[in-house]
């Protein structure tokens, strides 16, 4: 796995960010027929939240981000976007792993959409996500808080 880091984003982050998510999800959009230019990054730039925004630098490189957003019972996973050339390395793995225990801490559900069709959904399938809810372009998954066992 390639060297990386998490830290918090600010607003100096949001375009970085719209473009990766442009490029993430043009493949599935395109297949969903809803891939929009625009709209792709102007939907990020209007929800974009940098206190609930971590970027994930990999060699010292902006190379994806994840945002953990608070509602109601539980934690929306959001703007989990990894450059294409990143992918499959781990690094999304174990930056999912290191949020998933935090929530885990609190007790707290954690709910995502990801777009039908997506590969994502196999990494969300395997952390303990199940699906909740779907419509013709999104699937709506949640996952229970594991129970944390301590044996000291």
């Amino acid at each position: 796995m390639a060297d990386w880091e998490i830290r918090p984003a600010s607003v100096a982050d949001v375009e970085a960010v719209a473009e990766l998510r442009a490029v993430v999800l043009r493949a599935d959009l395109e297949r969903l027929g809803r891939y929009d230019e625009q709209r792709v990054r102007q939907r990020l730039r209007d929800g974009f939240a940098p206190g609930h925004t971590w970027v994930i630098e990999v060699g010292g490189v902006f190379g994806g981000c994840v945002s953990l957003r608070p509602a109601g019972d539980a934690h929306w996973l959001e703007h989990f976007y990894l450059a294409p050339h990143l992918q499959g390395g781990g690094i999304g793995a174990a930056v999912l792993r290191g949020l998933l225990e935090r929530c885990d801490r609190d007790g707290r559900l954690v709910r995502l959409n990801v777009l039908q069709g997506s590969p994502a959904r196999r990494l969300y399938e395997r952390h303990g996500f199940t699906m909740e809810t779907e419509d013709p372009v999104d699937v709506f998954m949640v996952r229970e808080p594991a129970s944390i066992i301590s044996d000291h």
